[in-house]
């Protein structure tokens, strides 16, 4: 993915794009600040560099919020715009409807015949968050899960 990148940074050098430039060098210092923390330097997977452009997807969404909530609409579009440039990076994110279903399969083969109790809510969680990793929101599952078993 960081090679992906670096080459996407190029062409947005060379289109004179400044908004991709920003957002993609961001990711990049990201990345390479990751692979250098700790005790020694180390590469990352694909899956631990999908997590960081996720954390600096949802940075972007509370700072938009926040220039909104402050009436700083020019600055929560630049972030939106940084937000969709970011996106392009992670995998398809699903629907509510599709993780709604990934809960009620989840909580039937927790729940084996059983009530469905929020008791089940750690093994559903888990199982659920398995199985929509990175292409849905955490927050938004957990509440999918609570509102199903209660």
């Amino acid at each position: 993915m960081k090679s992906q990148l670096k080459s996407d940074l190029v062409a947005a050098m060379k289109a004179h794009d400044d908004m991709a430039k920003s957002a993609i060098r961001m990711a990049i210092s990201a990345i390479s600040a990751e692979e250098v923390a700790g005790d020694s330097a180390r590469e990352l997977t694909d899956d631990q560099e999908q997590a960081i452009i996720t954390k600096q997807v949802n940075v972007r969404k509370d700072s938009a919020q926040a220039y909104r909530d402050a009436g700083r609409d020019e600055l929560a579009e630049a972030e939106e715009s940084e937000l969709a440039i970011l996106q392009k990076y992670l995998p398809a994110q699903l629907e509510e409807s599709e993780v709604r279903t990934i809960v009620d399969e989840e909580i039937a083969k927790a729940a084996d015949g059983g009530p469905a109790t929020m008791k089940l809510m750690g093994s559903v969680m888990k199982a659920v968050q398995a199985r929509v990793k990175g292409r849905f929101d955490g927050k938004t599952t957990a509440a999918l899960v609570k509102d199903a078993l209660s």
